[in-house]
């Protein structure tokens, strides 16, 4: 019997026989038997893989017997590969294609905002909301960091360069510019005092973003803060 069977279908559901695929470009892997993946939010603005009406992704199905707990997902130009077990049922290999299309959708969104990017969106926060700091608001380097678990972001005053945790790379862009924006204050005042407060409260979604945050921090049990 052969380990692998392979299907192609659309998102209409349909299904045909297809040769084997072998460049991959990005790959996902979930356990499928445990809580199930959370949805990610549309964070970037762009239409995703299943959002995008004009060009939607061919989807290529294989199943395997030697695979028992595992769903993987990859890119192969304008074709989805979704691997999963044999035993899957007709409904269970719905579920997680449409699961690990949310998931490979958002990765590829967070991807897409680079270090460049970010750094580029801090500069015109700067100019926008506090255009008479022109030496002091603007950072030498602004970057995504893994390594940052006790605060969205942090700034050195010294070097002017910020940090952002890479947590924030899902969230919505309203909640990014309120982070950059609070460490582009610091640079002009270091501590979090009045005048610091003052800064930020400039940016009009200021508290609507830090009640964003506290409740992700408390519903993630992560304990991080904007302070």
């Amino acid at each position: 019997m052969n380990a692998k069977c392979r299907g192609l279908w659309n998102l209409s559901g349909e299904t045909t026989s297809t040769n084997p695929l072998r460049t991959r470009d990005t790959e996902l892997t979930l356990a499928p038997h445990g809580p199930a993946p959370a949805s990610v939010p549309n964070v970037g603005g762009t239409p995703g893989l299943r959002m995008n009406a004009q060009r939607k992704p061919v989807i290529e199905v294989r199943r395997s017997q030697r695979r028992r707990r595992t769903v993987s997902a990859y890119r192969d130009g304008e074709r989805v590969v979704v691997l999963i077990p044999a035993q899957f049922s007709r409904a269970e290999e719905r579920e997680w294609v449409d699961r690990m299309l949310e998931r490979l959708d958002a990765r590829e969104q967070r991807s897409r905002r680079s270090d460049a990017a970010l750094h580029a969106r801090a500069s015109r926060l700067a100019a926008r909301y506090l255009p008479e700091y022109p030496g002091a608001a603007h950072p030498a380097s602004v970057r995504w960091v893994t390594n940052q678990n006790g605060r969205w972001g942090s700034c050195t005053p010294v070097d002017k360069t910020i940090r952002i945790s890479h947590r924030v790379q899902e969230m919505p862009d309203w909640v990014i510019d309120y982070v950059l924006l609070h460490e582009l204050a610091h640079l002009v005042v270091p501590s979090h005092s009045a005048e610091f407060w003052a800064l930020v409260a400039r940016y009009p979604k200021t508290e609507r973003a830090r009640g964003y945050l506290e409740g992700v921090s408390a519903a993630a049990c992560l304990g991080m803060s904007d302070e």
